[in-house]
């Protein structure tokens, strides 16, 4: 039992549900900042009692003094991730880094210790490099042609960044994750688990030649609070990848083996990477793809594990156990 409190900030999306799971499990009091009190906890049907709410908004400085009062730790989870691309990005770039800075500098005036900020992998490895190994070294181009969503965290990671070399501590961690699978805590489905839905429907007969990250969200959370507490984790990035990239592809085929009742409804075609080229101009579901251009990356979480002794879970648990989920709640015809 510890007497640290840990501030988190988007609770309700699905990694802010399983990090208050894990920090309330490991002893720690926890406050989630919220912009509506009632929006609760991701797995939750409200907010858990030993949980403390406070009411602020990332666009607004009213309550985060309030937030971060006696708080040692934060983990920044809120940043706006729409399922179709905003008509103006700023729409996005804007409350992500004004967000990340408004946090920050809140958290340096109440003293915090450490923020663990998740970005993304989107920020580190959406330009592509012609020998196609990405670490923590390696940026996202942001003035590149990439989605705006990409650009947003390439633009908040800088900008976190250099609030701290420019204005001093809190000592920043920044997490970085590939496609965020594993356990779905409630019918708000994300972006990639979405896909797995999508695979086990019958949504997506034919899919892009994509090889992405994956990584399970409870080593995700794991690795958050590893970064929190090693020494050598502040002023560091680390990505979060359990393995060997995958595709959408590969992905279906994960699951018909795993789920056998539903190997007819998987994708039994791939789209030529000029097919996928030519689609992006009109279907924003394929920009991606095309930016990616069909490259097999090479992803490393060797920092992570060298560094904080990080061990993920393998590639297929984390899809499985994905699946597995949303049958159990539902959100799959069985």
């Amino acid at each position: 039992m510890t007497d640290d409190m840990v501030l988190v900030t988007g609770a309700t999306g699905q990694v802010g549900g399983h990090a208050v799971a894990r920090l309330l499990d490991e002893g720690y009091r926890v406050r989630v900042a919220a912009r509506r009190p009632e929006q609760g906890i991701a797995g939750q049907a409200g907010v858990d009692d030993r949980v403390e709410v406070v009411t602020a908004d990332l666009s607004s400085d009213d309550n985060w003094d309030k937030a971060v009062d006696g708080v040692r730790y934060v983990w920044h989870h809120a940043s706006p991730f729409p399922l179709t691309p905003p008509a103006n990005e700023d729409e996005l770039i804007v409350p992500a880094r004004d967000g990340a800075l408004r946090v920050l500098a809140a958290a340096r005036t109440a003293g915090v210790e450490r923020v663990v900020l998740p970005s993304s992998y989107a920020a580190v490895g959406y330009t592509v490099k012609p020998d196609g190994h990405y670490d923590e070294s390696d940026w996202t181009d942001a003035v590149g042609d990439i989605p705006a969503y990409h650009r947003s965290k390439v633009v908040a990671e800088r900008a976190a960044w250099e609030d701290v070399r420019e204005h001093g501590g809190p000592e920043l961690t920044v997490i970085n994750p590939t496609g965020i699978f594993g356990p779905q805590l409630g019918p708000r489905v994300s972006a990639s688990t979405g896909l797995v839905r999508a695979l086990l429907t019958g949504g997506m007969p034919v899919v892009p030649r994509m090889y992405f990250g994956v990584v399970d969200v409870r080593d995700v959370v794991d690795l958050h609070l590893r970064a929190m507490l090693h020494p050598a984790a502040a002023g560091e990035r680390f990505i979060a990848v359990s393995g060997a990239a995958t595709s959408l592809y590969e992905m279906g085929r994960v699951l018909a083996r795993h789920l056998p009742r539903f190997a007819d409804r998987v994708p039994a075609t791939e789209l030529t990477d000029e097919q996928v080229r030519e689609g992006a101009r009109s279907d924003p579901a394929l920009r991606d793809a095309a930016v990616l251009g069909g490259q097999v990356p090479v992803i490393s979480n060797a920092k992570a594990r060298r560094v904080l002794g990080w061990q993920p879970r393998p590639v297929e648990t984390a899809i499985t156990d994905t699946a597995d989920s949303l049958l159990a709640l539902g959100l799959v015809p069985a």
